[in-house]
């Protein structure tokens, strides 16, 4: 899965933006003026949502992407492109138009509860006129986009001429399109590539009640009959995805892990399947993909993205235990990158037989940030240090233990006797060394704080150590 999404390709996402704000507060008493409930405000915050969610979905699964919408030239029309253009989506496409720019704030008690939901937004189609220009850009542009996803929420901008042209368009260029629907209208989806319903969304667009997986199938190929799509993907909640094609079809379950919020669900689903399939993945394997990412993100609270390496964890975990936390060198060059919003505290040692001073040292190592990953030294690398008779454990062996510890987040092996240079690569915020060492003499102290990070030195437990064990073995 990461060498088929490594490579950054350009997807264009066409659909109705808005802004997600959040209040965060509690309820601790009901007004006198009347008897409803009296949110205190404590916080606040604002992301992207809607089509703009799917686009920030797709730079997290490390593509290019590129938004096309309306908005108004308003306060939050210049905040919301001004997000976009934070999160390198590319606003070539956007236009500002006579009309309110959607918000929708949410109303969040202290343990995330949602209490009220408060929407500010014109609905009303774009005109002829509108969708008649839009058209002309998309055409000056187009050939340069490699997919195209359509992001129908109903808020206007989506209008049947408009859609219609947009496929239409796409379609004599052989550029896949996916669509994400809401409007009952049918043909206003014809000659998609894929469209992508959820249960309720489905019975809306053809006027059944489908209940068991059999029905599901049956009418999902009716629908694909009368939109002449390739696939239809329908999201089934808990029960996962059925991808339905000409002759066959695929049923996925639902990653199983706790919902906490399913907002922005469908918006990870179509951004995954997108960059999946504009790496030319199969459509089942790129259908399993974008179900283990929203199934990250309805563990999450509110609208976010998911994120490449998560998804490449979730993925690696599954196939090879706890021994996933293990990452080669080339994962390592993009470590950073991908954390890049984290605070990374590195350490490294040979450790070769773990015992309570390596366990104790580790968890006060990985309270210091949000992320531990631990240099460890390759067999070659500890022979040159510690002898020819070292180490007593394997390097695969001594990473898996060092994996199985539940604060331990990464182990990456190098081969050096320093770890400079792995240093040099990570650029981590924090660098923990025993409280035995002097701290003008420890390697890579210059890079972290060359980058404003800092070292840290924690006390070893007395008497505990490898060659102590050894020792006391040969006795």
């Amino acid at each position: 899965m990461g060498k088929s999404l490594v490579s950054s390709k350009r997807i264009l996402v066409i659909g109705d933006v808005m802004l997600d704000t959040y209040y965060k507060g509690d309820v601790k008493r009901i007004s006198p003026e009347a008897p409803v409930p009296v949110f205190h405000k404590k916080s606040e915050r604002c992301v992207l949502g809607g089509a703009a969610n799917v686009a920030a979905n797709l730079i997290a699964a490390n593509q290019k992407a590129a938004m096309m919408s309306v908005v108004g030239d308003d306060i939050n029309g210049h905040k919301l492109v001004g997000f976009l253009e934070k999160d390198e989506i590319d606003t070539e496409l956007m236009t500002y138009c006579d009309r309110s720019t959607t918000e929708k704030v949410r109303f969040m008690a202290s343990n995330n509860q949602q209490i009220l939901r408060l929407d500010m937004e014109d609905t009303y189609e774009i005109s002829k006129a509108e969708s008649i220009q839009l058209l002309e850009d998309l055409r000056d542009k187009i050939e340069k986009f490699d997919l195209i996803i359509l992001s129908d929420y109903l808020k206007g901008l989506l209008s049947y001429d408009f859609t219609q042209g947009v496929l239409r368009l796409a379609k004599k260029l052989n550029i896949p399109t996916l669509v994400d629907v809401k409007d009952t209208r049918i043909e206003k989806y014809r000659n998609a590539f894929l469209i992508k319903p959820n249960l309720n969304e489905l019975s809306m667009l053809t006027g059944k009640q489908p209940k068991t997986d059999e029905e599901i199938i049956k009418v999902s190929r009716e629908l694909r009959g009368l939109c002449s799509c390739e696939y239809v993907l329908t999201t089934c909640g808990a029960r996962g995805m059925i991808l339905v094609g000409e002759k066959e079809h695929y049923i996925v379950d639902a990653y199983g892990k706790e919902v906490f919020d399913v907002t922005g669900a469908g918006d990870t689903t179509i951004a995954y399947l997108a960059a999946c399939l504009a790496n030319k993945m199969d459509i089942k394997k790129a259908v399993e993909i974008a179900n283990y990412a929203a199934g990250l993100q309805v563990a999450k609270v509110g609208t976010s993205s998911v994120y490449l390496n998560e998804v490449k964890e979730f993925l690696l975990r599954g196939k090879r235990g706890v021994i996933h936390k293990l990452i080669d060198n080339e994962t390592v060059k993009s470590f950073r990158k991908d954390n890049e919003k984290k605070k990374i505290v590195f350490t490294n040692g040979c450790f070769d037989i773990l015992h309570v001073g390596h366990i104790r040292y580790l968890q006060e190592a990985a309270k210091l940030g949000d992320i531990l990953i631990i240099g460890l030294n390759s067999d070659t690398s500890v022979k040159r240090l510690k002898g020819e008779d070292r180490p007593i454990n394997s390097e695969l062996d001594r990473a898996e233990l060092l994996c199985a510890l539940e604060y331990v987040d990464y182990v990456t092996i190098f081969d050096e006797d320093t770890p400079y240079e792995l240093i040099k690569i990570i650029q981590p915020d924090i660098l923990v060394k025993g409280g035995d060492y002097n701290p003008d003499n420890v390697v890579g102290k210059d890079i972290v704080e060359a980058r404003g990070g800092k070292l840290e030195l924690i006390s070893f437990v007395d008497g505990k150590s490898t060659t102590n064990i050894i020792n006391k073995i040969k006795e």
